[in-house]
């Protein structure tokens, strides 16, 4: 009898755990829960985007392409970049095409870090932060901010420089889960942290261009001195709605990104190749389509916040991205994921449970919404949380 086999994972792969947002949409059709986890737009992606993959995909763009990224697309997004974020870029040194904001943040963090490295973390987090810091064992130095405005100040950059300097800061702006949008104050004092402790900045924009009530997005990179010691990563998946196009970029300095396209060319040698030539198309979309956007979303907002507030919870109102952090007090549960049980169960509603945006053990009972959603499920869901609070 051959002898079971005795597996021996890394601990890389031991620290990483299952995601929650994920398993939150698997379990909608078990329930029968409306999806308000996961960041899955169940409306149409633009015509015009679809329509230059088309285009691609009829003309057998279908082969690799340059692991940097398609030249025309690294210059389209060199060109946005000095529209849109007051950043002067090389697309022929400066920009790497990638498959999605993931793996542009993965690749960030596998450039500049080795092991035990310590990377300043703000709490709440977007929730891949921790596997991805696990991936490359370093170790993540929490420091929480508090609602409603998630401040960050000097007494709150003073903890998270305090003792051994870190080696990096994490930067989400605007932030998933919370909504916070950065100002520029804030990241003045974060770029003088980071020059006065030679650390590196890495910043999540993927939801720069989704901002409410008069919000700006400002690019850490592009104050003074920050250029060369940041790395930008974004990409289409948010502002068009193809999340499951996987296409994110990153930009850096020459340095940095010569180590970035070679970890990169190893890793998934180029992001799709059809997608990339419609990415042009999108990036060349005119101004209205963004003050559209952000106005489409801004009613959505405005909608679901409106609804938990009248159903008894305590949203935070987001300044940007597309998600509510909320306490689920209303619901009676012990802790967060007992909290998304019992609103999925009694509701009809899946929601994040907020345990993977805070520290490992951190006690709370708040959960994430999300709301980049048709009308239609958000008209569903709201008479849903009315229904369960005795409001409908």
């Amino acid at each position: 009898m051959v002898p079971p086999v005795k597996h021996r994972l890394s601990e890389r792969a031991r620290a990483v755990v299952p995601s929650l947002i994920r398993d939150a949409s698997r379990y909608c059709d078990e329930l029968g829960a409306l999806n308000l986890a996961q960041g899955l737009p169940d409306f149409a992606a633009p015509a015009f985007l679809k329509e230059a993959a088309q285009r691609a995909i009829a003309a057998d763009r279908n082969q690799y392409c340059d692991p940097w990224g398609l030249a025309q697309l690294r210059e389209a997004i060199a060109a946005k970049c000095a529209r849109d974020n007051a950043l002067a870029v090389d697309p022929a040194t400066q920009v790497t095409v990638c498959c999605g904001a993931t793996e542009g943040l993965n690749l960030a963090l596998m450039a500049l870090l080795d092991p035990g490295d310590e990377v300043v973390v703000f709490s709440p987090f977007y929730e891949n932060y921790r596997p991805n810091l696990a991936t490359v064992e370093a170790k993540p130095r929490y420091v929480p901010l508090s609602a409603p405005d998630w401040r960050v100040d000097e007494a709150v950059l003073e903890r998270a420089f305090a003792g051994t300097a870190p080696r990096a800061v994490i930067v989400n702006n605007p932030a998933n889960p919370t909504g916070k949008v950065w100002s520029r104050q804030e990241l003045e004092l974060v770029a003088r942290y980071c020059e006065r402790y030679d650390a590196y900045a890495i910043t999540d924009e993927i939801y720069e261009y989704i901002l409410y009530d008069g919000a700006e997005h400002i690019s850490l990179a592009a104050l003074a001195g920050m250029a060369e010691r940041t790395v930008t990563v974004s990409g289409l998946s948010k502002t068009f709605c193809v999340t499951g196009w996987r296409l994110g970029y990153v930009i850096a300095s020459e340095p940095l990104t010569a180590a970035i396209r070679r970890l990169h060319d190893f890793l998934t040698i180029c992001a799709p190749a059809p997608m990339q030539h419609a990415a042009v198309a999108a990036l060349e979309a005119p101004a209205d389509y963004y003050a559209d956007l952000r106005r489409l979303y801004q009613a959505k907002r405005d909608r679901l916040v409106t609804a938990l507030y009248r159903s008894g919870f305590e949203p935070v109102r987001p300044a940007g991205a597309y998600y509510v952090w909320t306490d689920a007090g209303v619901l009676g549960a012990k802790n967060a994921l007992e909290a998304a049980g019992r609103l999925a169960i009694e509701a009809g509603i899946a929601a994040v449970p907020g345990d993977c945006f805070l520290p490992p053990g951190h006690p709370n009972c708040n959960l994430r919404f999300c709301y980049a959603k048709s009308d239609q499920t958000l008209a569903a869901a709201v008479e849903r949380l009315d229904r369960w609070s005795g409001h409908g």
